[in-house]
């Protein structure tokens, strides 16, 4: 039985994409739920001597993704203009400023304009944005866990901080939203953090991508079990107990110590640069189909909190790279409401979760992109291209 690209939702990947994941036959058989379950919304079919191959369906990912940026691009600038001059002021900031790079996940002050500052019509804007850069999925969690800032005054009567407030979550762009050279523009407040950076008006990078929620699970109250990031947990609490005591041994390490080794319960923390960490756990080689299967669906429930476009081309590079080269790591205890840890780390990208603080009812979950945090490798290509030989000033 041989393996053909048969459809694609959105990208144009041809077989010798396929070949270029460099897996053999039996190997690519054992990925199969992984293509599946829908990378880039491919399908792969097998050949038959009773019926011919269907004909590649193909759509441009570049066309795809300039509807995308324009559509952010005039988002932005609809914003833009409903601000009067001392807002724009406190919103704008050259591309090339150092605080495009900056990430935070603590109800902490923050550069950029919040919502507390906009009147009706602004914050409408503004979630209208919002709604160009992340799917619905990733909408709707990013806006209840803003909800939840009321809910934090109930609980916590002792511990105001207005930081946590549903209103102070900040707007930020940085150079001119339009149809060509570099602009990005960030959301920010707490438990919420993306960065976007559009290229050309072609290229979207979401990178990094930071959601969290407190409480993980609503103990009381008229919004008694809500879980905003259940998947998150469950899905990788589910591959973890899938394992058998040999990959275990592999697999599982200590909890990182919380004050030492981390910031707010990640290794990586903050940092505006992921450097040479090395994949630690298990590999997605030594796992069996069905654990494949669901290392890909929580790889995806990260992925797709971002529109669709962005979505399906980082799984796409992701499944490029290899993804038996994915490792798998766990900390902890397997069981509900026990302190845990775990990441996923591939070639391109590294998932970090941690459920450690207020008796394990309190989520911190990050994506990063090894290649193209704050839109890196983009910018790189774009100056390589626009740039070279020339004394021309780099996009403002």
């Amino acid at each position: 039985m041989s393996y053909q690209l048969v459809s694609c939702s959105c990208v144009s990947v041809p077989v010798e994409k396929l070949e270029s994941v460099k897996m053999k036959r039996s190997t690519l058989r054992s990925w199969g739920p992984w293509v599946m379950i829908g990378v880039m919304g491919i399908t792969l079919g097998a050949d038959s001597q009773d019926s011919k191959p269907a004909p590649a369906k193909t759509v441009s990912t570049e066309e795809s993704m300039q509807v995308a940026a324009s559509q952010m691009a005039d988002a932005a600038n609809a914003w833009l203009a409903s601000l009067d001059k001392e807002q724009q002021r406190r919103t704008k900031f050259l591309f090339r400023d150092e605080e495009r790079r900056n990430i935070h996940y603590f109800p902490v002050p923050r550069r950029g304009l919040p919502l507390k500052d906009m009147n009706a019509a602004q914050q409408q804007l503004a979630h209208a944005l919002v709604s160009t850069g992340l799917s619905t999925q990733g909408y709707v969690k990013t806006l209840t866990i803003m909800s939840l800032g009321q809910l934090l005054r109930e609980m916590e009567p002792d511990k105001p901080n207005p930081f946590r407030d549903s209103d102070q979550y900040f707007f930020t762009l940085f150079g001119t939203p339009g149809p060509t050279g570099v602009w990005g523009w960030r959301l920010e407040g707490f438990h919420v953090s993306f960065s976007f950076t559009i290229v050309d008006g072609k290229a979207i990078a979401v990178a990094p991508s930071f959601l969290g929620v407190h409480p993980a699970t609503v103990q009381e109250g008229p919004r008694k079990g809500l879980r905003v990031l259940s998947q998150e947990e469950d899905l990788g609490r589910q591959l973890a107990k899938s394992l058998n005591d040999e990959q275990k041994q592999i697999a599982f390490h200590d909890i990182p110590v919380f004050l030492e080794e981390t910031v707010g319960g990640l290794t990586t923390g903050n940092a505006r640069k992921i450097e040479d960490v090395t994949p630690t756990g298990l590999p997605a080689s030594k796992m069996t189909t069905e654990q494949t299967g669901l290392l890909w669906e929580l790889i995806q429930v990260y992925a797709q909190r971002h529109r669709s476009e962005v979505a399906e081309s980082d799984l796409a590079r992701i499944a490029t790279a290899g993804p038996e080269k994915i490792h798998f790591r766990w900390s902890g205890s397997v069981e509900p409401g026990q302190g845990h840890h775990y990441m996923i780390h591939g070639p391109t990208f590294l998932i970090e979760y941690d459920n450690t603080q207020d008796n394990a009812n309190h989520v911190h979950c990050m994506w990063r992109d090894l290649e193209n945090d704050f839109g890196e490798s983009l910018i790189r290509r774009h100056y390589e291209l626009h740039h070279r030989n020339t004394r021309k000033r780099p996009p403002q």
